[in-house]
């Protein structure tokens, strides 16, 4: 710890002394900072602009940030979901915003894309404690508005890396609290060197043995960035990357243990000896690296452009053991043992690989004049991504033909490109216009052998799609009132093709989103309402199953819709106290559903499939209430925070089954933290989170799988349970 603290104390060292070269006092250095807005310009919305958004800061973020990943730091927004395979929000997590799954959500980080090209989804697992490094996150609710990337079906979430620190800083924070969770995080910052460079890092640590049995996690990451400030020109490369080794948690608690043993975790689970066992490196190992190259040029006060280079590459597997697994599976030939019998089965050890790569280049160029903005852009992007499956060991050694035998390999080639134009018009002291035009178009193939025995893959698809926004927006004293009406095109992902049953043909969706809302604005309170109608055509809903590897499935549905209101508001209650909530109800519905489902003799031999008109339904994962509940109080070094959130019944499938859902929740936390202001450092500040003060037992997502067998319904199912009252301890040194 003490070479920590004279590392710490070195880097403000030399970093004053950088600074004194070149005194702060004398510059003015706040147009060279405002660059960093420039950057986001494209992807972010203001007041001004008629959709319903929300923002999280920098010192909400931080006051969060205990190593749980981005989706439990922004749980207090409306309509959010969290969920967590651990059970602790570190490690495999994800969310969902109005109901919509995290894979049809659009992600940003200062404008480039982070969703996969072909799972559409962000592994937060791969980004742990990017927060720290995070200045503000914007969440746009419905199809908000032209960005890069895949259209945004239930929202947008656009976040801003940290903005330069004109004075030198260094920063040392540890965590550590229930499941042996510890979390290190170290930061350094030069200030302002030779009137124009700054560099900034970060490096986190965070280990956890999780909620759930063996769901422990190591995860490293790290952050870099020089940046170059001219007087009207930024020129920015950053980097951020993570390496990770998590057990894997993927399959959930059935529902029969839920009473009982809420901690159990099948995966890796196998019998030997008339013993139960569980494979000791039953794990996920992914790396993952970005890099970004940003130049940025203000050309007056009304224009300025931006360009990013960015280039991802990830790579890892994971890897499990296969009880009773058929060769056949694997592309191997029955084994013939001692006595001429042949054997059709074997314990094995499999690991399954990705390895891609994702670059291009971003563009746009914003005006901002007395009564009219304009953003237009465009961006070409292209992904490759290798597949591949090798089994590393087999019971029976013998009958694999090569070490590292190779089974399967197919490779996933994925352009994307986007131009879009939109312009913001002030046509009277109150009102202003909004319209936004994209064309997108996209080219998929995916080629190769599958890991299905057997299958060859052998998809190429292209997709063109026009997505049409416009507006009306409303200011005055504090009032503000918009409608807007958007139209998003999203092309299915890699699972809608590999994952589909023989009869479906996976299509592309079209969202018509429909949205009014209401805000007022004062020195003591605020309100808000927004009311939205989110009409789907061939919406990709949820279906209750999971993948091998616990990705949520989805398949097309032709008529559904989203529909709610979401109220939002807060009160200055005294100089040291105040509240905020929100609360959105909803309707989330499937009209004319009918359910196939398969159908089994009373010995599992399949008959076929049955098909139960069901009429209207509710979609999947779609709570119709979800509400939050935030007090903070404040009292000169000392604050404290009480926040509650309460989520209604989830159904697991289409069907409005009861006995196919996750029950109603609620969860409170409980934050108190007090700031020194010593004379040898800026400060120390130390807080303590007690999360689930209730210990409410509760589960926030899940998967099912049905059948008629005999005649009588059959599920399997899984539930991922939460941890019940957990506390983390935290102390950080700034400097």
């Amino acid at each position: 710890m003490k070479k920590v603290f004279l590392l710490i104390s070195l880097f403000s060292i030399l970093g004053a002394q950088a600074q004194t070269k070149s005194p702060i006092d004398s510059l003015d250095f706040s147009k060279d900072i405002s660059l960093d807005e420039v950057v986001v310009t494209a992807t972010k919305v203001n007041k001004g602009t008629p959709v319903a958004y929300s923002e999280l800061k920098k010192e909400d973020l931080n006051r969060l940030n205990d190593g749980q990943g981005i989706p439990f730091l922004i749980l207090q927004s409306p309509s959010v979901i969290m969920t967590s395979d651990a059970g602790t929000g570190i490690g495999y997590s994800g969310f969902r915003i109005r109901g919509t799954d995290a894979n049809r959500i659009n992600i940003t980080v200062n404008g480039v894309p982070m969703n996969d090209s072909e799972s559409h989804s962000v592994f937060w697992v791969n980004m742990p404690d990017f927060a720290s490094s995070v200045d503000n996150i914007q969440i746009q609710r419905g199809a908000g508005t032209s960005t890069n990337g895949a259209a945004a079906f239930g929202a947008t979430v656009a976040m801003q890396t940290q903005k330069a620190e004109l004075k030198p800083s260094a920063e040392y924070s540890i965590s550590a609290g229930s499941f042996g969770t510890v979390k290190n995080t170290i930061k350094f910052g030069t200030g302002l060197i030779h009137d124009h460079f700054v560099f900034d890092a970060r490096y986190s640590n965070i280990r956890s043995d999780g909620y759930i049995d063996r769901a422990d996690a190591n995860m490293h990451s790290y952050f870099a960035s020089a940046a170059y400030y001219g007087a009207n020109t930024l020129i920015r490369f950053q980097t951020f990357g993570s390496i990770e080794k998590t057990y894997q948690a993927w399959t959930g608690v059935p529902s029969y243990l839920l009473d009982t043993n809420r901690t159990y975790n099948p995966c890796g689970e196998y019998e030997e000896n008339g013993e139960t066992r569980y494979y000791d490196n039953q794990t996920d190992n992914y790396q993952q690296q970005h890099y970004h190259l940003t130049a940025s040029q203000r050309i007056n006060d009304q224009w300025n452009m931006n360009a990013t280079l960015h280039y991802t590459h990830g790579a890892g597997y994971y890897e499990d053991y296969k009880e009773n697994a058929k060769f056949k599976s694997y592309k191997l030939s029955p084994y013939i043992n001692a006595t001429g019998d042949t054997v059709s089965k074997t314990d094995l050890v499999r690991r399954k690989w990705l390895d891609n790569d994702f670059y291009g280049i971003i563009y746009s160029a914003n005006y901002r004049g007395e009564h009219l903005q304009i953003s237009a852009g465009a961006a070409i992007n292209r992904y490759d991504g290798d597949h591949f499956g090798r089994v590393m060991w087999a019971k029976y050694s013998n009958s694999l033909p090569q070490p590292d035998y190779e089974y399967y390999r197919n490779r996933g080639d994925k352009l994307d490109y986007n131009v879009y134009a939109k312009a913001n018009y002030q046509f009277h002291l109150y009102w202003n216009g909004y319209l936004d035009l994209q064309y997108r178009g996209i080219q998929y193939s995916i080629e190769g052998s599958d890991d299905k025995a057997g299958d060859n893959v052998d998809i190429d698809k292209s997709w063109n799609f026009f997505n049409p926004k416009a507006g009306i927006n409303f200011q005055k004293n504090g009032h503000n009132a918009f409608a807007s009406f958007s139209v998003a095109n999203r092309e299915p992902n890699r699972d809608n093709f590999t994952e589909a049953g023989p009869n479906e043909r996976p299509v592309h969706e079209t969202l018509y989103d429909y949205e009014a809302g209401y805000g007022f604005s004062h020195s003591r309170f605020h309100i808000g309402a927004n009311l939205y109608f989110m009409d789907y055509n061939n919406q990709l809903i949820l279906t209750g199953k999971i993948s091998e590897i616990g990705e949520a499935l989805t398949s097309n549905i032709k008529d559904s819709y989203r529909m709610g209101i979401e109220l939002t508001g807060g009160v200055q209650i005294a100089r040291w106290l105040d509240w905020s909530g929100n609360v959105t109800w909803s309707r989330n519905k499937i009209k004319n559903f009918t359910e196939s489902i398969e159908v089994y003799d009373a010995d599992w031999n399949y008959i076929g499939e049955e098909q139960n008109k069901l009429g209207t339904t509710s979609i999947a994962f779609s709570p119709d209430i979800i509400a939050n509940s935030m007090f903070n109080f404040s009292w000169k070094q000392f604050n404290a925070s009480f926040n509650s959130q309460f989520v209604g019944r989830q159904y697991i499938d289409n069907t409005s089954c009861k006995d196919r859902s996750i029950d109603p929740y609620f969860v409170s936390n409980l934050r108190v933290g007090y700031v020194f202001k010593p004379k040898f450092m800026k400060e120390i500040a130390l807080d303590v989170t007690i999360n689930n003060l209730f210990n409410e037992k509760y589960e926030t997502n899940a998967w099912v799988y049905s059948a008629m067998v005999g005649g009588e319904r059959y599920k399997e199912d899984g539930y991922f349970t939460q941890a019940g009252t957990n506390a983390m301890a935290r102390v950080t040194f700034k400097f």
